[in-house]
């Protein structure tokens, strides 16, 4: 009789509720996050505020996230997800209620872009760290269906805020948002569990390499740019795309639900994108995903009507999720368990820069200019940049956790 190695056993019970569990935080956080889109609007005309102005409630966000994402890291590695997750949930809500109370531009800087932001690094890099280490032959599958939770979130929540902005003003809008995440996103972090001493391919959780050795490889330092450089490709969809798609006469539900359009784009790329790693390797996948977020800027370039900003959301959406899915588990492979929430909260702040400029500097152009070409030819060299760092991790031996 033949005994399977522990590496081909299936998964724990308990491993796949922390999957679950991290996917409903990861949709809670990003839906937020990227609702954004459907209150742009609202706050610019309540505020008489410039697109370049209003971007930086959405920059500040991503770079306090992004940045923080290696402290919220730190401390889910010393006091384990569930503590961590629980308390970036409420930081979040009170941060979507003191929104809502927001008397000028300024305060919206403090209480979404600050106050947002530092719960979802609280969530974001504890809870989707929590789920490397419970799977070793299942890594891939599973952090591509924790992962799709923030293509789950990006479909929903903007088109439900769109749907409560027909009903309610925005600031009732943003207190029903923060009384949901404080209900559903409290009860889904705390199912959240740090993986025992052994995962389940009984590999020890501290096989890898530390914070600090990690960040003196030569891969790292590597995918450190491809994430810096791929940030302001990612980033610049979320905050603009809906308005250039008003200036093109695309009607204002339409425009928002090109948000959810980029969601059902990344679930797609989550869910399909293993097989393709599993065929070509991880860093390779990763390379070609990158290089397929940039060309999707071409088509944006020539849209005119609501089916080709349409085919862009769609196709923007697969590469983008596939990439977010993608760099947990290649941190692990790369580094192991050892500091895993640390070094992806680490190799975060690389997207922490692009986020906060691109979608700023995006809209500066567009103000200067009165549209967003040279945004998006801009955008495409930076893509370009961003595959070849990818490439280059390719260079190196890589060992797999």
């Amino acid at each position: 009789m033949t005994t399977r190695s522990k590496s081909s056993m299936p998964a724990s019970r308990k491993a796949w509720v922390v999957v679950w569990a991290t996917f409903v935080c990861l949709a809670i956080i990003f839906g937020v996050s990227y609702s954004f889109a459907a209150f742009f609007e609202n706050f610019a005309n309540e505020f008489d505020a410039q697109r370049a102005d209003v971007s930086w409630i959405f920059g500040l966000c991503g770079l306090v996230y992004f940045v923080m994402g290696a402290f919220g890291g730190m401390l889910a590695d010393r006091w384990g997800p569930r503590v961590v997750c629980m308390l970036g949930m409420a930081v979040i809500a009170i941060g979507l209620y003191l929104t809502s109370q927001a008397q000028s531009i300024v305060g919206l800087y403090l209480s979404y872009g600050l106050l947002v932001g530092l719960g979802i690094a609280l969530v974001y890099t504890p809870s989707i760290a929590s789920v490397q280490p419970w799977f070793t032959h299942q890594r891939g599958l599973a952090s591509g269906i924790a992962s799709s939770g923030v293509g789950a979130g990006t479909l929903v929540l903007p088109v439900v805020v769109s749907y409560l902005l027909t009903e309610m003003t925005w600031r009732d809008a943003l207190q029903t948002l923060s009384l949901g995440v404080a209900f559903i996103g409290l009860l889904a972090s705390f199912l959240l569990e740090r993986a025992p001493p052994s995962g389940s391919g009984g590999h020890s959780v501290l096989a890898g390499l530390s914070l600090g050795q990690a960040l003196k490889t030569p891969s790292f330092r590597w995918l450190y740019l491809g994430t810096l450089f791929g940030a302001p490709v990612m980033f610049i969809p979320f905050a603009h795309i809906s308005a250039a798609a008003r200036d093109a006469g695309v009607p204002e539900a339409q425009a928002v639900g090109l948000v959810g359009l980029i969601g059902v784009g990344s679930l797609v790329g989550r869910f399909a994108i293993g097989w393709l790693a599993d065929k070509i390797g991880r860093v390779k996948t990763l390379m070609l995903m990158q290089c397929l977020m940039g060309m999707s800027y071409l088509v944006w370039a020539g849209a005119q009507d609501r089916w080709t900003f349409a085919v862009f959301a769609l196709w923007f959406g697969l590469s983008y999720g596939s990439i977010v899915s993608l760099l947990p588990a290649i941190c692990m492979d790369l580094f192991g368990g050892r500091a895993v929430a640390a070094i992806i909260g680490t190799l975060y702040t690389g997207a922490a820069l692009g986020n906060l400029l691109g979608p700023v500097l995006a809209g500066k152009v567009f103000d200067i200019t009165g549209q967003y070409h040279w945004v998006i030819w801009i955008t495409l060299g930076i893509a370009s940049f961003a595959t070849f760092s990818c490439w280059r991790i390719l260079k190196y031996p890589q060992q797999s956790y």
